[in-house]
């Protein structure tokens, strides 16, 4: 372990009609036990009154008259910060009293360390279900995960400001709230550096989640870019909600579904129903244990068809993004073989020139 060194810390959020959370967010800050150096809010395009709540705590406000996208507002943060931590938090979550401190203490032991993250904590602003699940579903992957991460994550995470400069920052290609964070995790690896998950870091989210806006954010900004990711780098890691567990769970429901479907023609294909539910059940046994000691079995309950539900629609968009990632491979290999018949034809040609 390195000498303890105290290093300074940026907060950055970004922030587009954050309203009543993004006060909750910054009046939390202004209670922690231990201040940070700078608060630095970039106002994306806001058309609400999030510049004037920020002005009310921020060291820094910046207003960007359109929206860039969140990758975009954070990298200008990051710009303008002066801290030697960038601590990178969403404008629709707030900090415990010792969040700062935390990240002030576990960098100044870790100087190896290039970032770290937290998660959710497991009791959520906005308490209608939809909420609860995808919160507590969220706690429970990220407190369920390794802490040698091989990832990163921006609802509440922090990169040495050195790091993150010579990287670029975020891919400001993704335009809405996305996967910025995981692709820049993915190369903070590549790059060699390490990233901590540390599971006591735990902020409480405000999100109000309803059927639609949890079924767009996973599908559209969740599963279909991370996927053209994977399959662009290569790297299928056995961790967070990509675990071989998760996997086998996404081929099992589909499986059940057709056997389900199928008995409509043949009454057979039930016969192995009941061995893919117990399949199913076993290979989550345990979010579904933690489900029931934190919100009793009426809620577990509750959980089961939008949990498979949201192992049918990965399993949809794992195929989509193959069958992308396929058509810009042969696309491009076919570019390649037309490009070098176009440079042999154009040496032939030459070469009869030069003859002549």
């Amino acid at each position: 372990m390195s000498p303890f060194i105290e290093p300074t810390i940026s907060v950055i959020i970004p922030v587009h009609n954050g309203g009543a959370s993004f006060l909750r967010c910054l009046q939390s800050l202004s209670e922690s036990a231990r201040p940070p150096e700078e608060i630095i809010v970039v106002v994306d395009g806001a058309t609400d009154g999030s510049a004037y709540t920020a002005r009310q705590f921020a060291t820094n406000v910046i207003v960007l008259p359109i929206s860039n996208g969140p990758a975009h507002a954070r990298n200008l943060g990051a710009k303008n910060a002066t801290g030697e931590i960038l601590f990178f938090l969403d404008a629709d979550v707030t900090v415990p009293p010792n969040a700062i401190d935390l990240l002030v203490s576990f960098f100044g032991r870790h100087r190896e360390i290039a970032a770290v993250f937290g998660s959710y904590d497991t009791d959520p602003y906005e308490k209608n279900f939809l909420s609860q699940y995808k919160n507590l579903f969220h706690h429970y992957v990220h407190q369920s995960a390794k802490e040698n991460a091989a990832t990163f994550w921006t609802g509440c995470g922090a990169v040495r400001r050195e790091v993150f400069m010579k990287l670029g920052g975020f891919d400001e290609s993704y335009r809405r709230p996305c996967i910025e964070d995981i692709e820049l995790g993915y190369r903070l690896k590549r790059a060699g550096h390490e990233i901590r998950l540390v599971k006591n870091l735990q902020v409480k989210h405000h999100k109000h989640w309803g059927p639609l806006s949890l079924f767009k954010a996973d599908f559209f900004s969740r599963a279909l870019p991370w996927t053209d990711l994977l399959l662009r780098e290569r790297r299928f890691i056995n961790d967070l909600n990509l675990k071989t567990a998760d996997r086998v769970s996404v081929v099992s429901v589909y499986l059940l579904c057709i056997c389900i479907l199928g008995a409509f023609f043949w009454p057979l294909s039930l016969i192995p129903v009941p061995f893919l539910i117990a399949l199913i059940f076993w290979l989550n046994r345990d979010l579904y244990h933690f489900f029931f000691h934190h919100r009793g079995a009426l809620f577990l309950l509750k959980t089961l068809p939008w949990h498979w539900f949201y192992f049918l629609y990965s399993g949809i968009a794992f195929a989509i993004g193959l069958v992308r990632h396929l058509y810009k491979k042969s696309v491009s290999s076919n570019c390649s073989s037309n490009n070098c018949k176009e440079s042999s034809l154009e040496k032939n040609e030459s070469r009869k020139i030069s003859d002549g």
